[in-house]
């Protein structure tokens, strides 16, 4: 690793992408080009880059400023930036505009990657009495990380007042178009697109917690980009709590997008030496959806603390018992699992003192002896006399009103004005920020893993906050509760390394780099139904790996829609996830069982590909008829799904192309048990599934030409094997 100083222009290089600061002058550093790699810029010192700063400087037009208006990292209305600014704040109503200087800027160059930089910038606004310091980055596999830290350098009483903090990236003009994510409780991650307009179009949260409505990512691409085609440039911020991004164009022709965290009035007060450190704002480029995606998800799977180890097959007994707890059923519950093949039992919602439906409970993390008389013992050891791991579910930041510990602790419920906020699920939030409270937490949960020597926690946040107040003053306490979870969950990790967590949240309402950092995998949304979650997997994956998705078979009638769908379409759409179930499986027959089993053996078997391999969607014409898949790294194999998610006006079936294949190797593409069993309304299957070997084409044929897809009915699924000669 080398660092140093430095000024003037820096190319910041990863494969596929490039991202060139002007770092001259004492101004904050402005993006030249974000985007496609430059490659060689071919520079006599700096001369190359000059000469593109050169090249894209702006012309003075009529009626404007009398220089050129940078626009940096940070946004600054002292520079003649009259869009959103970067910093806003104040203190008593002064200082509501910085203008900060560069003091320094330090690069590290990582040996594996030489054009990879972080760059450290320190600045100062002697005026407001602020520092600031931004760090910038380039990972090895493409994103573009920056984040900030604010402090207020005034030695006099007078706090600074932060109210934002937005980081942004430019992107070109040709980026016409905008994509991104809303949804609702069992029906997340739906897409909404539309022309990138001159304006702003904002998507703020303030539920809290990420939430099911999050952008997840802000989009910003060429004309009808798709998985695989099109430039698109996309923002995340990687924070739990309150957030913002948006995608801002102005007539003068700047296009960014930004992102920071929605902070609530006075809710960061900054006295004298004191410091605002902003989540990760995190962009991603590629040519198509799939690159992308693939971007994140090389960088997660780089981190130290990934899951390594084979992703265990899941059973939770959520939709199997509900609250109807007992101790011969559950036996026989993990009995069935393991048949079956399940390696890991997680007993969900209702263990606990008083928990005998949802308006009870929550806060009183001792195990309910009026059903467990003897505690959790007898059945952690049968399950793990089985073999399977033991889970348990619990949702620490919640409190039921109907509970010991709010009785005992009125004054931890986050609430202002006097008045307790409205009820959601007969349910209050703990402020994690009263010492006391976290502490009875971290007691608790660190009691119970001990005790039981838990593997897995499915650890829930079942409701937005709303006037999140931290008693006595009342004032708002969302920031200071998303740190304090993080803080909770970092220590409890510390004390049991081995713990793995899920981040549950009425579903997939807690999903971001944030929590990431210190879960192991989502609950990807409460609806099981496998249409919705062919949907909801789809667009999820734009951030996360399969092997972070929570991805279940659920009962024959799906609980949350009342859709039935067959076992074939349930299993094959939670192949694509960290698998699992979610069923009663003392209820279920002996040949449901054994095709249960069969899919079960396919996923260990697959799971090696399935959770390292590149994921590709192919742009299928037919909007009926989806394509997905992994494809190996060294793209020695493959294995696709054909999704016919509704009637096709067309019939037969078309061509569908296999994407992400070496294109000068050759492939035998063949039909994939257990999904290869066609359901439609033909007279035959096309004449290559027939045949056992399958047919011999080149990745090129593959991906330009592709192969006939069988004609099935809808809501079924096949799979697809490709494996090179």
């Amino acid at each position: 690793m080398r660092t140093g100083a430095t000024r003037g222009h820096l190319h910041l290089r990863a494969p596929g992408t490039s991202l060139v600061l002007d770092c001259t002058g004492d101004r904050l550093p402005r993006v030249l080009h974000w985007g496609d790699d430059l490659g060689d810029t071919g520079d006599t010192g700096d001369t190359g880059l000059a000469e593109l700063a050169t090249a894209s400087a702006a012309r003075q037009m009529s009626n404007t400023l009398d220089l050129p208006v940078p626009l940096s990292l940070l946004p600054e209305h002292s520079a003649g930036w009259l869009g959103t600014p970067g910093l806003t704040g104040h203190r008593d109503g002064a200082d509501f505009s910085t203008s900060f200087t560069v003091r320094s800027i330090r690069t590290v160059r990582t040996p594996d990657l030489p054009e990879a930089h972080q760059l450290t910038v320190d600045a100062v606004d002697e005026h407001a009495r602020l520092g600031l310091v931004l760090e910038i980055e380039l990972t090895p596999s493409g994103l573009v990380r920056q984040r900030a830290t604010v402090t207020n350098r005034d030695t006099g009483e007078r706090p600074y007042v932060l109210d934002g903090l937005l980081l942004t990236l430019p992107v070109p003009a040709h980026a016409t178009e905008i994509l991104d994510l809303t949804g609702r409780h069992v029906r997340e991650r739906s897409p909404q697109r539309h022309e990138f307009t001159l304006g702003t179009h904002l998507r703020e949260n303030r539920r809290g917690r990420t939430g099911t409505d999050a952008t997840l990512l802000h989009l910003a691409g060429e004309r009808g980009f798709g998985f695989r085609t099109g430039q698109v440039w996309g923002l995340h911020v990687a924070w739990s709590g309150n957030h913002r991004t948006l995608a801002e164009r102005t007539p003068a022709g700047v296009s960014l997008l930004g992102g920071g965290e929605t902070l609530l009035s006075g809710e960061v007060l900054l006295a004298g030496g004191e410091s605002y450190t902003s989540p990760w704002i995190i962009g991603s480029y590629g040519h198509g959806l799939d690159e992308v995606a693939g971007r994140f998800h090389r960088h997660l799977r780089a981190r130290t603390y990934h899951p390594r180890r084979p992703r265990p097959v899941t059973l939770n007994t959520w939709e199997a018992v509900y609250f109807q707890q007992d101790l011969g059923k559950l036996t026989a519950l993990a009995d069935a699992a393991a048949e079956v093949g399940a390696e890991r039992f997680v007993l969900d919602d209702g263990w606990f003192k008083g928990r005998r439906n949802d308006r009870a409970g929550l806060g009183d993390w001792y195990v309910d002896e009026t059903v467990w008389p003897d505690g959790l013992r007898p059945l952690v050891d049968h399950v793990r006399a089985l073999g399977l791991e033991f889970g348990l579910w619990v949702e620490p930041e919640m409190v039921n009103p109907d509970s010991d510990l709010a009785r005992a602790h009125p004054e931890w419920i986050l609430a202002t004005g006097g008045r307790l906020p409205p009820e959601s699920r007969q349910q209050q939030v703990l402020d994690l920020g009263h010492a006391g409270a976290y502490d009875h937490l971290l007691e608790r949960l660190d009691a119970l893993v001990t005790e039981y020597a838990i593997d897995y926690l499915k650890w829930d946040h079942n409701r937005d906050l709303v006037e999140a107040g931290h008693s006595p003053t009342g004032a708002a306490g969302v920031h200071a509760q998303t740190a304090a979870a993080y803080r909770l969950l970092d220590e409890l990790r510390a004390r049991h390394p081995e713990l793995e967590i899920e981040s549950c949240s009425s579903g997939g309402g807690r999903i971001d780099l944030g929590i990431l950092e210190r879960t192991d995998r989502v609950w990807t949304s409460d609806c099981i139904d496998a249409l919705e979650r062919q949907q909801i997997q789809r667009w999820t994956g734009l951030l996360l790996p399969p092997e972070l998705l929570g991805a279940h078979v659920g009962s024959p009638v799906a609980h949350t829609t009342g859709r039935a769908h067959a076992l074939d379409f349930r299993a094959g759409t939670a192949l694509f996830g960290h698998f699992g179930i979610e069923w009663d499986l003392t209820a279920a027959d002996p040949a449901e069982r054994a095709g249960l089993a069969e899919w079960v053996a396919a996923y260990k078997e697959l799971r090696p590909l399935l959770h390292t391999g590149t994921a590709v969607h192919g742009d299928h014409p037919d909007p009926a008829l989806w394509v997905h898949g992994v494809v190996a790294p060294d793209r020695s194999r493959a294995l696709y799904a054909l999704v016919q998610t509704a009637t096709s006006v067309m019939s037969p079936a078309g061509q569908v192309r296999l994407p992400g294949l070496d294109s000068d190797a050759r492939y035998q593409v063949r039909p994939h048990r257990p999904g290869d069993r066609p359901e439609g309304p033909h007279r035959s299957d096309p004449p290559w599934w027939e045949r056992p070997d399958g047919v011999e084409l080149t990745g090129r044929m593959l991906a330009v030409a592709g192969v006939r897809a069988p004609t099935l009915f809808p809501e079924r699924l096949v799979l697809v094997e490709a494996r090179r000669l």
